[in-house]
């Protein structure tokens, strides 16, 4: 049996007569960067988040650069993130020569570790990138104490947990100063190429963000600020417009997955042998407090298993394997491996199984029953 990491043409297929609809009509207008798609997504969006202000642009990294951008990162300015995510939280604040500054991670849920932030802090730091990773909300109530204590900005970066409650009811992105997300493909709001979201509460903040996005032009040509080319394509929005709506149906099969999973792997007496996620908000009334943009185990013998389930036609991926404070480019940060042990043992034993929505109960049963096998 085939069981794919992702399976993104059984999605398209659900909708395949509106996609196509929204690309032919995108194809016709022959509008095709910014425009009227564009600004119904950000209506949709706002709406959806619940928040003020969303900007539509080109890419989740592109939305974490403008939010730097937009809160005045300059050369040697410290921005604290964690050391254990996808690269480009910590890239874009080296793009605008900053210093990123690298915090463990917390042991349940792998986000950044509050009580480990602090002690970073020094009269450089001028912000704090929480990531919501894996789709669970990051513990946001003591970073924005943290940051209001100390007068730093907060950048959520939100690329894999759009939909997401925090404990407070709020969604991620709402937060924090600037709320950052990625509409790669492989996400669980994903559109047809690059693509990605800013939103903010603050109307100061609105307004720049829509400046830097164009250059720093406004009107067009004249130039206060420097920006860049941040503007997302219509057929993106339009591909988005249609999916939004299916986006709380698809995060709720995840979560019926997950628990699937989280079910066969107790009976099958494979708990304490595989660790496995928790969602650390449940029970709390919320929708979709945990959207499990990834399934995470942690495993004894983990790149052995990888090979046994690609034997077994399973897909899996590690997210990560290198945290940023090994990662080659940040050696001159001359960074203690010892300081992030949390994020160590994650990189060296943690592995994504297939969780998207479409995937079957059958196929749930035969990763759970491999992975048993592999375990013996």
């Amino acid at each position: 049996m085939k069981v794919p990491l992702l399976d993104l043409k059984a999605q398209y297929r659900t909708m395949k007569p509106a996609i196509d609809e929204a690309l032919i009509r995108v194809a016709e207008s022959q509008y095709f960067i910014l425009g009227p798609d564009v600004e119904q997504m950000e209506k949709n969006m706002c709406e959806y988040i619940g928040c003020r202000h969303a900007i539509g642009v080109s890419s989740g990294t592109d939305a974490l650069l403008i939010a730097l951008m937009a809160i005045d990162i300059k050369p040697g300015d410290e921005v604290i993130c964690p050391t254990y995510s996808f690269f480009a939280t910590a890239g874009v604040i080296s793009r605008l020569n900053g210093i990123p500054v690298f915090v463990d991670s917390d042991p349940v849920t792998f986000n950044i570790n509050p009580a480990k932030i602090e002690e970073k802090i020094t009269s450089r730091t001028k912000a704090i990138i929480p990531v919501h990773l894996y789709g669970q909300s990051a513990d946001m109530e003591p970073i924005v104490a943290i940051a209001k204590k100390h007068n730093l900005k907060v950048v959520e970066d939100g690329a894999q947990a759009i939909g997401v409650h925090y404990k407070d009811g709020r969604k991620v992105g709402n937060h924090g100063d600037i709320g950052c997300f990625s509409f790669f493909p492989s996400k669980n709001l994903g559109c047809f190429g690059d693509g990605g979201l800013v939103t903010t509460n603050d109307d100061e903040l609105g307004a720049k963000l829509r400046i830097l996005r164009v250059h720093g032009g406004k009107p067009k040509y004249y130039h206060k600020i420097i920006g860049g080319n941040f503007r997302l394509d219509a057929i993106q929005a339009a591909v988005l417009n249609v999916k939004l709506p299916y986006l709380d149906g698809w995060s709720e099969k995840r979560r019926q997955n997950a628990n699937l999973y989280t079910k066969l792997f107790k009976e099958e007496g494979l708990e304490g042998k595989v660790e496995l996620p928790k969602a650390i908000y449940d029970g709390m009334g919320l929708k979709n407090y945990h959207i499990y943009n990834q399934y995470v185990i942690r495993v004894e013998k983990r790149d052995e298993l990888i090979k046994f389930l690609k034997e077994k036609e399973i897909g899996s991926e590690i997210y990560y394997p290198v945290p940023f404070h090994r990662q080659e480019c940040f050696a001159d940060l001359k960074c203690k491996d010892e300081d992030y042990p949390v994020a160590n043992y994650a990189a060296e034993h943690s592995l994504a199984l297939p969780i998207f929505p479409e995937l079957t109960e059958e196929q749930i049963n035969y990763v759970v029953k491999s992975v048993k096998a592999f375990i013996g």
